[in-house]
């Protein structure tokens, strides 16, 4: 950050992240992800996982995540009030600090039941991190680690 308050690196816009990240969740590639569309994606999770993660998106309750309501998940809401996402994001800071750091994301991960080693952890918060920041990830660090 300069004094002026801008940055010397420009920065990354996290909607063309989230687009992405639709984008691979939207199997069929028809603008919407359905129930079907994720269950392809995550062949691991049982029906009641699925069911659960669209009943969060699917604001509308049409049967679909069309990518206004995807974005409205893993954003915080123009009304002030924090997404989907934010509202992980800060339970997964376990120091409160504002950062996700490897203690807190290796924590969260073993107590969802996700097996994951070492470096892996730490690819995340380096995907996530800012100009190299390895001590953790901030709320749209995380955002970058999810569109992946």
């Amino acid at each position: 950050m300069c004094p002026t308050g801008t940055s010397l690196w420009p920065a990354r816009n996290i909607s063309d992240d989230l687009r992405s990240a639709f984008e691979v969740l939207d199997v069929d590639r028809d603008g919407k992800i359905s129930r079907e569309d994720l269950k392809t994606s995550y062949a691991d999770a049982d029906d009641d996982v699925i069911g659960t993660m669209m009943t969060v998106a699917d604001s509308n309750q049409n049967g679909y995540v069309e990518y206004d309501e995807f974005e409205n998940v893993l954003r915080s809401n123009n009304n002030g009030s924090g997404g989907v996402m934010e509202d992980v994001f800060k339970a997964m800071d376990g120091d409160g600090d504002g950062k996700v750091g490897y203690g807190d994301l290796r924590s969260y991960l073993l107590s969802a039941g996700l097996e994951v080693n070492d470096d892996e952890i730490k690819a995340m918060i380096r995907l996530g991190g800012v100009d190299g920041d390895t001590d953790g990830v901030s709320f749209e660090g995380f955002l970058k680690i999810l569109a992946v």
